[in-house]
């Protein structure tokens, strides 16, 4: 009797420990997403490139008379706020006519059946993106697979290939892909001009080699991938950059130094190496942690 007693107890400490660590969990993701949806006003980039994004994630409005194009959609409940971003700039959401994708999680990609809903636009992606979004899950491939929350699925998404330009009128956006942070990781650049002067815009995807407890870039065909997805981001024309999460490259210190007199701040031709740099050196630290060293 004692050990039936006490086989029972330990089994419901157990199940009352897992509940606990689960509502913990919960919790710590609800304060994550929170932070990350902090709201901050929209502004413009340089020239028809502008901020509609949160305060942590970036979303990202390219303008044109013949419609607009978006590039992500943070999180599922950063819709109100990127719907309203759009309109305080003077813009409608209905004219957007097509949107874009970095990378496919859930605070990159969240909101984007939502915002495919308000436009009617089409969605394209890379082809791995484009199987995520479909299904709204992440795949086994994904170093973070099993740690994700899932998303609203997009049922129609047309899919993009390396080096491909898509357009609306005279929009002309090009996909490169770089794998690495995810299998499907995708990076956009652009011309934007503010009259005679035209410069190279670069939305350029995570590049952080973040993964689940398991999970071993040693071991997986993304280490070769990632190394080629620094060598496409050094080497593309790059005198603004943008990138998915705002602590990833200088845009909130850089929207401060213009507020403060520097109407150049935004541009910096170096940006796209540095970011290289920051993160290859990182990754080198991942592998030899892996290894033991």
């Amino acid at each position: 009797m004692r050990k039936r007693i006490t086989t029972g107890f330990a089994s419901g400490a157990a199940l009352i420990a897992v509940l606990i660590s689960t509502v913990v969990l919960d919790a710590q993701n609800e304060r994550i997403r929170a932070a990350w949806n902090r709201p901050q006003k929209p502004f413009r980039i340089f020239g028809n490139t502008y901020w509609v994004g949160t305060y942590s994630l970036g979303s990202v409005l390219i303008t044109s008379n013949a419609g607009h194009i978006l590039i992500d959609a943070a999180l599922p409940e950063s819709v109100p706020q990127i719907r309203d971003h759009i309109r305080e700039l003077g813009f409608k959401v209905v004219d957007i006519k097509l949107i874009l994708n970095t990378h496919v999680h859930y605070d990159h990609a969240g909101g984007i059946a939502e915002l495919q809903r308000l436009s009617g636009a089409r969605v394209a992606a890379s082809a791995a993106s484009a199987a995520v979004l479909k299904t709204g899950s992440a795949e086994p491939d994904d170093p973070q697979y099993g740690s994700l929350d899932s998303f609203e699925p997009v049922p129609s998404v047309q899919v993009v290939r390396n080096g491909e330009t898509l357009s609306v009128g005279p929009l002309h956006l090009t996909a490169h892909m770089t794998p690495g942070h995810t299998a499907g990781g995708t990076s956009w650049s652009w011309r934007s001009c503010e009259g005679s002067l035209c410069l190279s815009v670069v939305y350029a995807d995570s590049l952080s080699p973040v993964s689940n407890d398991t999970f071993k870039y040693t071991t997986s065909p993304l280490l070769k991938q990632f190394e080629k997805s620094y060598t496409t981001l050094e080497n593309l024309p790059c005198d603004i950059l943008l990138t998915p999460h705002t602590g990833f490259s200088p845009i909130l210190e850089n929207l401060a130094a213009r507020e403060a007199g520097n109407t150049n701040a935004f541009v910096d031709r170096r940006a796209c190496k540095t970011y290289v740099g920051t993160w290859r050196a990182n990754l080198t630290q991942r592998i030899n942690a892996e290894r033991g060293k």
